[in-house]
């Protein structure tokens, strides 16, 4: 069955561009005009997960642009380059692609550890932080050490993802219905219709999608006994300046708020954590409103509190 590719460029308050960045064709959703705010997706997912936020960022005087990584989406898929630190450039080279020579970065997921590895490596390039059910990278690698029963095992679903060839097979067969479970698994109570879960199941089976996606986990999980992995952790000890929000849906079960509350000691600037009451992974999409409205209100204050 062929995929149904209108799911994937769907219309809305936004205009569909494609952008150029160090030798990558990126696909971006543009929506308002203001500060940019750099919007970063995860697995398994793409830039059409931030349609609340596009709206209401444009709503609130920004320029809002979410765009699909590189092997995600209408974005390039070329054959390597999913370790974070390149994921990094890709985004710091993109932000100046859009005319910018900063921005806001709010990530979820994979896009979470994307955007604290830029406030790192290209501290620059970020002016304000908002990562979104996603621990600082250094974090996330203690508490699958160090908490067994809790994060490691929460995690347990990315060690299959280390076989070749088999995983992204199980993710595109049937329609991608495996995507499907993944998602209604993460999220909190009533949410997401079938409607949402078919959009991501589409864009999952678009050509060489879910080899390019797993190999962000193949990367991380391959990296921790690797020279470049070692490189990088020590790279990320660096405090973090910019000003961060971190936001969590309370009732993760794919990162446990536990693991991602520890993170606050990786920044040294203002720091805010916020509970999402009632979501699960997807607090953007199973609680547009009251995330929203906490993004909206912390960029709004020019001096944000610890």
């Amino acid at each position: 069955m062929p995929v149904d590719e209108t799911l994937i460029e769907a219309d809305g308050p936004w205009t569909h561009r494609t952008v150029h960045a160090g030798g990558v064709r990126f696909h971006v959703a543009e929506a308002g005009d203001g500060p940019l705010v750099l919007l970063l997706h995860g697995f398994p997912q793409f830039w059409w997960t931030w349609r609340h936020q596009l709206a209401a960022l444009m709503e609130a005087g920004y320029r809002a642009v979410a765009v699909d990584l590189r092997g995600y989406g209408t974005s390039d898929k070329p054959p390597r380059g999913y370790d974070l630190p390149t994921l990094a450039v890709d985004a710091a080279g993109l932000v100046r692609a859009l005319g910018e020579t900063s921005a806001i970065v709010v990530g979820h997921d994979w896009g979470g550890l994307l955007g604290w590895t830029m406030s790192v490596l290209d501290p620059k390039v970020v002016r304000r932080l908002v990562p979104v059910s996603a621990p600082h990278p250094l974090r996330l690698r203690s508490a699958l050490f160090t908490d067994p029963l809790g994060q490691l095992k929460a995690s347990r679903y990315a060690l299959g993802y280390q076989l070749p060839f088999l995983p992204e097979r199980k993710l595109t067969r049937k329609g991608g219905a495996a995507v499907g479970r993944l998602v209604e698994r993460w999220a909190g109570p009533q949410w997401p219709g079938d409607g949402v879960t078919r959009v991501y199941r589409e864009a999952m089976r678009l050509p060489t999608v879910a080899h390019c996606a797993l190999e962000y986990y193949r990367w991380f999980a391959r990296s921790q006994i690797r020279p470049d992995g070692f490189r990088y952790a020590r790279q990320m000890r660096a405090k973090i300046e910019a000003p961060t929000l971190q936001l969590h849906g309370a009732l993760d079960p794919c990162i446990l708020p536990r693991t991602a509350q520890g993170s606050s000691r990786f920044v040294a600037a203002p720091y805010r954590w916020r509970l999402i009451e009632g979501a699960g992974h997807f607090p953007h999409e199973e609680r547009p409103e009251q995330f929203n409205a906490e993004l909206i209100s912390w960029l709004s204050d020019p001096e944000p509190d610890r």
